[in-house]
């Protein structure tokens, strides 16, 4: 289906602007064009952001991985997206293998799952990655990444690499212009892929020092420049006492645009300057758009001259996130941008409430989440929670959450570390820190020679709001079958129809938005038995979307050695009493099966020992046979049947009542067993005289027994395999399990053994009410120890929030 979504007449209001210089709001046909082709960019090529909260930073093999899931919109973050069908799949940095994955129902923009990781799997970093089918229309940056680390039951931290460094440089607005003052970002990252601090000095190709450079945060750094024509730079860099290391400086052009955003000085509006260096000399006119997430709120149209070009941006016009500028010049192409966060606080607060402060050992605690909005109204919406151990499980520091994700992290390229400090009120340094950071990183949804184009393809994906079987029918020459009509048999524990589809011109075919959970057995074949057989159907296999391995970080926790290794030992206690019990029940499992393997297995959907007949149905024996009925005429002696489908009628010689029909052992009516698709049937048995006679006076008239391929388990499909039919089996929707918790005020077995579960409690989909409170409880672990609780939520209309709070247990 297209991606569809109506935004409010608000955030599509183009806003005017005030002037201090010479420039006019933007009516010219170039900036028409602009806007006219940004909007026709957006209705064919709308955003999608997915986001996972998960339980914990990291895990044990052995353990289970909760998440919760969120899909926005992208561009004003409505949690409900056109997407139903969320693929969250789990890799191996190590490979780019797939470990899991997990295919997730939404409801509203929400869903939640689970991963167990097995015992096998080898410690190291994980990547949980999570995408629509929509989403992979575009680039592999626009899924959401959460990299993971697995450990086994050691805390020995992997070897060092070699010390590394390396340093980019960011002139602001992306460019140097000989004679023109500017300022300069820098970013350095070290070898575990994180910004170390660093100081150097940058040389003319006279060796004289131009600047000096020091790092301010997490490796990034700023310095004011003014580049010479016909010079050379080079810049020497180091971490702490090591030695220098030089490193190329950016291109410099003998005549062009520079670009300077002052968004710290005022908080109404950003001034934004721009100095043109050209040998003719001339006023140079130009064009300049600022957008939010694709969301134009600023145009203007104005004439560079010798003393620049000023410009105050209202920053009411912005909602809160990633704004970017670009200015085209004054041959209307884009020459400078410049990505500023708009902050004005517009975010729910979530404050979490318990009733006392410290508790005891395997006490019941009641906790009430409070969320209201930014001017404390309660609201109504949906959270996640997650109840953890800090004696074993360490928060990292300043860590990604919803709030960071969706506002900053999602609309940037590259990885942004620590991306939660520059929400905290805390740091009272965090807008100059993220003016910083906005001088390194550039937008990441889209590029303006892609807007500008005056046409654009057709995305190859779809919006998927359930599953899709796609496949092609070729003849036995190769060649396409167009126009073929195909019968197609559903199976599964959620589904059970009959559907037929028809090929087009190039022998294509697709049924879509199947709902449907765990597996489906497809039965495909051509439905004109002549050439049939001349067919060769081909289903398209999922293909999950390729990983790109990225540089691996050394050591990405954050973590006490002590921390560590209590959560080792404790979760490794835990666990080896489930495997104890999980082996236990094998044994036993076992035990029975030995002492009983002489006997013939019976089939748990039978209650006699003998049929008098048994027709076994296969694509080789229906002989074009479509109900049990039909295959039952003619093949069982002293059994007649007469009419066709659901007039058929059935006796057996010697009865005037019509039998008894049982399907997968239960009794039902003959509608039922006519109903059926004679490809989802297994066997059908006859039991007649004293056959049937343990079924009392209900097998006066005998009993017709229907087993299902559905019902049995270990049914090989393969078997209805013949040319011009093809079988197969499609994953649908995951069922997540439940996060289980005990219950200390129960008399119940289980109750005596060791508890020092990491996650002590987990709700991925909480609601609350219209006071703005949802309440939860839940019993502590035997651990003494402090306990962290974190919940994310998001609005429907795209308003997102975290909080965290906590208390002892002694």
């Amino acid at each position: 289906m297209p991606f569809k979504l109506t935004l409010p007449k608000t955030l599509i209001l183009i806003f005017s602007v005030f002037a201090l210089a010479s420039y006019k709001w933007a009516e010219d046909d170039f900036s028409k064009i602009i806007l006219t082709r940004l909007q026709e960019y957006r209705r064919i090529f709308p955003q999608e952001k997915a986001y996972l909260h998960l339980d914990k930073p990291y895990y044990i093999t052995g353990d289970t991985l909760w998440f919760n899931a969120y899909l926005a919109e992208g561009s004003v973050h409505f949690a409900d997206s056109a997407s139903q069908v969320l693929y969250v799949d789990l890799l191996d940095k190590r490979n780019g293998k797939s470990i899991a994955l997990r295919r997730v129902k939404l409801s509203g923009g929400f869903g939640k799952g689970d991963i167990i990781l097995n015992d096998d799997l080898p410690k190291g970093a994980y990547t949980i990655r999570a995408y629509t089918s929509w989403m992979r229309n575009f680039q592999e940056d626009f899924f959401f990444h959460k990299d993971i680390y697995l450990f086994n039951d050691n805390v020995e931290k992997p070897a060092s690499p070699a010390s590394a460094l390396d340093v980019q440089f960011f002139p602001e607005g992306g460019q140097l212009v000989a004679g023109l003052s500017t300022r300069i970002g820098f970013k350095a990252i070290d070898e575990s892929g994180l910004g170390p601090d660093v100081n150097g000095f940058i040389l003319n190709q006279n060796n004289d020092t131009i600047a000096a450079l020091k790092s301010e945060h997490l490796g990034m750094g700023k310095f004011p420049f003014e580049p010479a024509a016909n010079q050379k730079y080079t810049a020497y860099l180091r971490k702490k006492s090591e030695p220098f290391k030089a490193f190329n400086f950016p291109e410099i052009k003998p005549e062009g645009y520079i670009m300077m955003v002052n968004n710290l000085t005022t908080t109404d509006k950003m001034r934004v300057l721009i100095y043109a260096n050209f040998s003719d000399n001339t006023d140079k006119e130009i064009n300049i758009v600022a957008h939010t997430r694709g969301l134009v709120a600023f145009a203007a149209k104005g004439k560079v001259t010798k003393k620049g070009l000023q410009l105050n941006v209202p920053t009411s016009a912005f909602p809160d996130g990633i704004t970017q500028l670009t200015l085209f010049d004054h041959l209307n192409q884009p020459v400078c941008e410049r990505v500023v966060f708009i902050d004005h606080g517009d975010r729910l607060n979530v404050k979490i409430n318990t009733q006392k402060n410290i508790y005891k050992l395997r006490e019941k605690t009641e906790v009430e989440v409070m969320v209201t909005d930014s001017s404390g109204a309660p609201v109504e919406t949906n959270l996640s929670v997650a109840v953890t151990d800090a004696g074993q499980i360490a928060q990292q520091p300043f860590d990604q959450n919803i709030v960071s994700y969706l506002l900053l992290s999602s609309d940037l390229k590259g990885t942004i570390e620590q991306p939660s400090y520059y929400f905290d009120k805390k740091n009272e340094d965090r807008k100059i820190k993220v003016d910083i950071l906005m001088m390194t990183q550039g937008w990441r949804r889209f590029d303006w020679k892609d807007v500008l184009q005056e046409t654009h393809t057709a995305p190859a994906r779809f919006v998927e709001q359930g599953f899709s079987i796609q496949g092609e029918v070729k003849r036995n020459s190769k060649k396409p079958a167009e126009n073929v009509m195909l019968s197609v048999y559903l199976t599964g524990d959620s589904i059970n129809t009959f559907l037929t589809t028809e090929t087009g011109s190039t022998g294509l075919f697709s049924l879509d938005n199947l709902v449907f959970k765990d597996s489906l057995n497809v039965r495909l074949q051509g439905m004109n038995p002549k050439n049939r057989d001349m067919l060769n159907i081909l289903v398209t296999p999922f293909d999950p979307p390729k990983f790109t391995i990225s540089r691996i970080p050394f050591y990405p926790i954050t973590v006490d050695a002590l921390q560590m290794a209590a959560y080792l030992k404790r979760t490794e206690e835990y666990l080896e009493i489930e495997r104890k019990i999980r082996a236990s029940r094998e044994k036993l499992l076992k035990e029975v099966t030995i002492r009983g393997q002489k006997e013939v297995p019976r089939d748990n959907r039978k209650l006699y020992n003998h049929a008098d007949a048994t027709i076994k149905v296969s694509a080789m024996t229906t002989g074009g046979a479509m109900t049990v009925l039909d295959m039952i005429q003619g093949r069982v002696a002293g059994v007649l049947v007469s009419g066709s489908g659901s007039n058929a009628s059935i006796r057996i010689r010697n009865s005037n009542t019509e039998p008894t029909f049982l399907l997968d052992g239960v009794p039902v009516d003959k509608a039922m067993i006519t109903s059926l698709n004679i490809f989802d049937v297994e066997t059908i048995d006859v039991l007649k005289g004293t056959s049937a006679a343990i079924f009392g006076s209900r097998g006066g008239g005998g009993v017709i027994s229907v087993l299902t391929k559905r019902a049995n388990v270990n049914y090989d499909y393969s078997k209805d395999i013949l040319p011009g039919v093809t079988v197969s089996k499609i994953a649908g929707f995951n069922t997540p399990r439940e996060f289980y918790t005990p219950r200390y005020d129960l008399d119940l077995p289980n109750n005596n053994v060791p508890d020092y579960r990491s996650t002590i409690f987990w709700a991925p989909m909480l609601r609350t009410d219209k006071d703005g409170k949802a309440k939860f409880s839940y019993f502590n672990t035997d651990a003494t120890t402090n306990v962290t609780i974190r919940a994310e939520a998001l609005t429907a209309w795209g308003i997102p929030g975290s909080g965290e709070g906590g208390y002892s247990v002694r």
